[in-house]
C-alpha cells in the first residue's frame, strides 16, 4: 500500500501559509543550498505530487516555465522532476488542469485517494497546501509529515493543524541545518 505524505514547510509558531502574497514568502530566509540539496532526500520516494487549488496555481506559473538560463542547479534539478512527476490537482472550482502529467480531482477525496492509495507505485505528496491537508486530516488519510520548520514567527495565517487536531506521532527522522531550519519527519501512529 502506498503512503500519503504531508510535506510542508511551516513557521515556528505553526503556520504553514501567510495568507499573503505566495503564502511561504518567510522560506525563503532558511531556504538554503544545503537545505534544497536535503531536499532531494526528503522526496527521493515520491511518485506523485498534490496540489490544493492555490498552491498548484502558484506552482504551475511557475515550474511549467522553467528551468531557464538563471536557474541553480538545484532549481534545474527540481524544475526537471516536477514538470515529469505525475501530479493531482484537488479543487472544486478548476476546470481544468493544464499542467503536463496533472489530473483533476474535483470531489470524493476518500474514494479516490483511498483508490490511489491502493494502486501500485511510491509516495504520494500532498505539497504545501495547509487548507487540503486539514481535509486529509479529516479523512485520516495522512500516513506522514515531512515537515521542514523555519525559524520564523509570523503571527497569523494558516495553520498546519486546524483546532482540536489530535494526533499521536512518531518521529522517525530529523536534522537540523546551519540556517536555523529544522526537518522533522514524523509517522501517524
Amino acid at each position: 500500500m502506498r503512503k500519503l505524505v504531508a510535506f510542508e514547510h511551516l513557521t515556528l509558531d505553526g503556520f504553514a501559509s501567510s495568507r499573503q502574497g505566495t503564502g511561504f514568502e518567510w522560506t525563503h530566509r532558511a531556504y538554503s543550498a544545503e537545505l534544497a540539496e536535503y531536499a532531494a532526500h526528503i522526496q527521493a520516494d515520491f511518485d506523485t505530487a498534490v496540489y490544493g487549488r492555490e498552491t498548484y496555481l502558484g506552482m504551475y506559473g511557475y515550474w511549467a516555465n522553467q528551468p531557464n538560463e538563471e536557474s541553480s542547479p538545484q532549481e534545474r534539478a527540481h524544475a526537471e522532476w516536477v514538470n515529469a512527476v505525475d501530479k493531482i490537482v484537488c479543487s472544486t472550482t478548476l476546470e481544468s488542469a493544464e499542467w503536463n502529467n496533472t489530473r483533476l480531482i474535483t470531489g470524493h477525496l476518500a474514494e479516490e485517494f483511498s483508490q490511489l492509495k491502493a494502486e501500485s507505485g511510491d509516495t504520494i505528496a500532498i505539497y504545501a497546501s495547509p487548507k487540503l491537508v486539514h481535509s486529509f486530516l479529516d479523512l485520516g488519510l495522512i500516513d506522514e509529515f515531512r515537515i521542514v520548520v523555519h525559524p520564523v514567527v509570523i503571527g497569523s495565517g494558516t495553520p498546519l493543524f486546524p483546532d482540536k487536531t489530535a494526533l499521536d506521532l512518531e518521529l522517525i527522522e530529523s536534522k537540523s541545518f546551519e540556517s536555523g531550519a529544522v526537518y522533522l519527519r514524523y509517522r501517524t501512529a
